[in-house]
């Protein structure tokens, strides 16, 4: 603690993302980053605006990159708002959406983590929803409260993480339909590698929100996009909050690879088809392997392993320099979150599991 710090400082709870070590051979398959790389016309683009844009200052609206977006999406530009990264994003939803006095915000107990850290942040009181035993969303558990009183907004994350599951549309409408005067935010960082996008419900339900990220699917995590696709409204809001806090969130390299990469549709196709087929043979070896893995609509799988101790399991696999995600929670401690990686990433991964599976004594996990 610091005598200058403001007074809310030492009561907040940072998100920790996945280790970056700097180890040589190493195996990362514990932050969900693309194993084949971003479009190469994304990566053209950055070049030449690094030799040619610098010296000014980048377009505070990005006009041009909500365009294309919004045709991507089949809405209008005024339906999308963009930022740096969807962790910044979503800051801004919660800053814009969530802060009601006396409402708490409505999440599953198991979601991306960083929810918590964004309510301690901004004062808001989380309202934590079990998943169900087989740590799915369940849409009845959303319905409005019994005692009548209105929530601050719900948020989940479609697919969702770490379990990879994900909920059809017609479930995402249903939440949206039962809570029809508090915004419903889905985050979709990993929606195209399987699962339906909640943007085709945005012109029946003007409470949806849907928040995307070229971190994943585009393979552009080191370039820190991010962006909602709502209706007007919304983004009016939260146009209001990000001038408030950075008229620039986006540089010129960044908005010249972001748009570049989405058009570039054809490699962007071909990149998400060639992880959910890597996903799906990465998930028949793993049952080879005797673990049970859930369903995924991600580029990672969430897998446990009856007989073996996922923490052990870890460790054992960070000795042989390779990187997983283990969360030592109540109810998903013990499984591994695993990212999918090449063909030849994940049958190194299952090489050296096999190995430590057969050599080690099983546990009572």
């Amino acid at each position: 603690m610091s005598r200058f710090w403001s007074d809310h400082v030492s009561g907040l709870s940072p998100y920790v993302p996945g280790e970056q070590p700097r180890v040589v051979d190493l195996l990362k398959l514990n932050t969900n980053e693309h194993p084949w790389g971003p479009s190469p016309k994304a990566l053209a683009a950055i070049k030449e605006a690094a030799d040619n844009r610098l010296r000014l200052y980048p377009d505070p609206k990005a006009t041009a990159l909500r365009e294309v977006l919004a045709e991507h999406h089949g809405v209008t530009p005024d339906c999308i708002f963009v930022g740096n990264g969807s962790d910044e994003v979503l800051a801004h939803l919660f800053n814009a959406l969530f802060r009601r006095q006396g409402r708490a915000l409505r999440m599953p107990d198991i979601t991306y983590s960083f929810y918590r850290s964004y309510c301690k942040l901004f004062g808001i009181t989380p309202e934590l929803i079990l998943l169900s035993k087989d740590l799915s969303i369940r849409p009845n558990d959303y319905l409005p409260r019994a005692d009548g009183d209105l929530a601050a907004g719900i948020i989940f994350a479609n697919p969702n993480a770490p379990t990879g599951r994900a909920l059809p549309l017609q479930d995402i409408a249903f939440i949206a339909k039962a809570n029809p005067d508090i915004p419903v935010v889905v985050d979709e960082a990993y929606v195209d590698f399987g699962a339906e996008s909640s943007v085709a419900l945005l012109e029946q339900y003007d409470n949806v929100v849907a928040v995307h990220t070229f971190s994943k699917s585009r393979a552009l995590a080191g370039l820190r996009v991010g962006y909602v696709v709502a209706n007007p409204p919304i983004v009016e809001g939260l146009e209001r909050v990000k001038d408030s806090f950075n008229s620039y969130p986006l540089d010129s390299l960044a908005l010249a690879g972001a748009i570049a990469s989405v058009q570039d549709d054809d490699y962007f196709r071909e990149a998400c088809n060639a992880v959910i087929n890597a996903r799906d043979t990465l998930t028949r070896s793993l049952t080879e392997l005797g673990f049970q893995v859930l369903p995924s609509s991600a580029n990672f799988v969430f897998a446990t392993h009856p007989q073996h101790d996922a923490a052990s399991l870890f460790a054992a696999l960070r000795k042989q320099h390779i990187l997983v995600r283990h969360f030592p929670l109540e109810r998903i401690q013990q499984y591994l979150r695993i990212s999918v990686g090449t063909p030849e990433d994940n049958a190194r991964l299952c090489k050296v599991l096999k190995t430590i599976i057969t050599t080690s004594h099983p546990s009572s996990a």
